[in-house]
């Protein structure tokens, strides 16, 4: 099925404070920006992301990360519907279906957008707005149906009299268009509010009147919808999708020790009967295997891959990193830019030094099978230690390492007797 999203991402963001673009604030290294259209991206076949307030920042994101999605200008910003009104020059002569969405929304979920094109399908529907059920829907725009349970309309609660306010149905700010039969609504909207701006949920009352099929969709949790419009708000967000990770870990198999101390991004993997254990911290994509045990106080920063049978002790950090199965990394350890082999024993304190400075290159550090690393070394990347070898505690590693060799770096040893007590007389 042909089906086009456009997500709204113009807006200033006000609230957040910030000199970056509300829509590229991050939860767990990703952009909400980014979590929208990780929704879609199975779903569609083309995004358009409305942006405006610093345009370029926004641009460059797309462009970098999402090769289906392209950005459209809007400028200056008039509104939700001057905002979808941006696209139709580039839709006049597509007839399929368009998802709209917010760009700050990160919590929608495909599995969600999937049940709402089904139910706009299946209701033949021209127009379908995704609606949602809060206990105090206080600064939401109520949904009023119909006699025959469809759309009816949007009153937002300025206007709406003590009845419709009553209404715990409200418009989670998601639609599903039918584009052949609905874009002409953007060139007729107008803009006669107190905003002065062209609203998007007037395309209902152009639906209605040109009898069109208007229908609205109640979106089981609520959370889904959840906006992020302030510091405060992005907190939120961000447990409410620990929260709803850590349930599923745990359903699937995962042990988390204590879940209000675990932070764990929704783009990591797990398998079962791995335990985490308290005050870890894990971003980014990742993948880790079954019978594994990660911490307390481990952070992994993304693009890691942990193996069957692996022990990441407390106090250690790993980033861009592949670990086979069957090996350690002791605590208070750093692992980056690496791959370590299988049955491999890493000594607390080691740290693979893979960063230039000056040249600003990161090199990757390779430990092959059964090699053991003594306690504080350090491994200057790019650097190989072969199967088996034996590096002495202590060591600054700097050339490759042979097979089944030990390699150490340490001074001498020197005592001085009686040292103390002359200091002392």
């Amino acid at each position: 099925m042909n089906i086009k999203s456009v997500i709204l991402a113009a807006g200033k963001g006000t609230r957040m404070k910030s000199d970056t673009p509300k829509v590229l604030h991050e939860i767990y290294g990703k952009t909400l920006l980014g979590y929208v259209l990780d929704s879609v991206k199975n779903i569609t076949n083309e995004n358009f992301v409305i942006v405006g307030h610093h345009s370029e920042e926004v641009e460059n994101y797309v462009k970098s990360n999402y090769e289906n999605a392209k950005t459209v200008l809007q400028q200056p910003q008039l509104g939700t519907g001057h905002a979808v009104s941006m696209v139709c020059p580039k839709l006049e002569n597509y007839n399929g279906l368009v998802l709209i969405l917010c760009g700050d929304t990160p919590l929608i979920t495909e599995e969600t957008l999937k049940n709402f094109v089904d139910y706009h399908i299946s209701s033949k529907s021209d127009l379908t707005v995704m609606s949602t059920i809060f206990e105090n829907p206080t600064n939401y725009g109520r949904i009023i149906r119909e006699d025959d349970n469809s759309l009816k309309c949007i009153v937002e609660e300025k206007d709406a009299t003590p009845e419709q306010k009553a209404v715990k149905e409200v418009n989670a700010g998601i639609y599903c268009l039918d584009w052949g039969k609905i874009k002409n609504a953007f060139s007729q909207l107008t803009s006669n509010n107190a905003q002065g701006e062209y609203y998007l949920t007037d395309i209902i009352e152009w639906g209605k009147k040109n009898n069109l099929n208007v229908n609205a969709y109640i979106l089981k949790d609520n959370t889904e919808i959840y906006g992020i419009n302030s510091r405060v708000n992005l907190a939120q967000a961000t447990k409410y999708l620990t929260d709803r990770v850590l349930n599923n870990l745990m359903i699937n198999g995962v042990t988390i020790v204590d879940p209000n101390s675990t932070w764990i991004s929704a783009d990591t993997e797990i398998g079962k009967d791995t335990i985490i254990y308290p005050s870890t911290y894990i971003e980014g994509k990742n993948k880790i295997g079954s019978k594994c045990k990660i911490g307390p106080c481990a952070h992994l920063r993304g693009g890691v891959t942990v193996d069957d049978n692996v022990k990441i002790g407390n106090f250690v950090e790993v980033k861009k990193a592949h670990i086979h199965s069957n090996t350690n990394v002791g605590h208070l350890s750093y692992i980056g830019d690496s791959e370590l082999g299988e049955h491999v024993n890493i000594g607390a304190g080691t740290i693979t030094a893979n960063y230039d400075p000056l040249s600003k290159i990161k090199s990757k550090t390779i430990l092959k099978d059964n090699v053991k690393i003594g306690s504080n070394t350090v491994l200057v990347a790019p650097v190989t230690v072969d199967e088996g070898a034996n590096i002495g505690a202590g060591s600054v590693i700097t050339k490759n390492i042979p097979a089944w060799a030990l390699a150490i770096t340490r001074s001498p040893l020197k005592i001085l007797s009686d040292w103390v007590r002359k200091k002392l007389s």
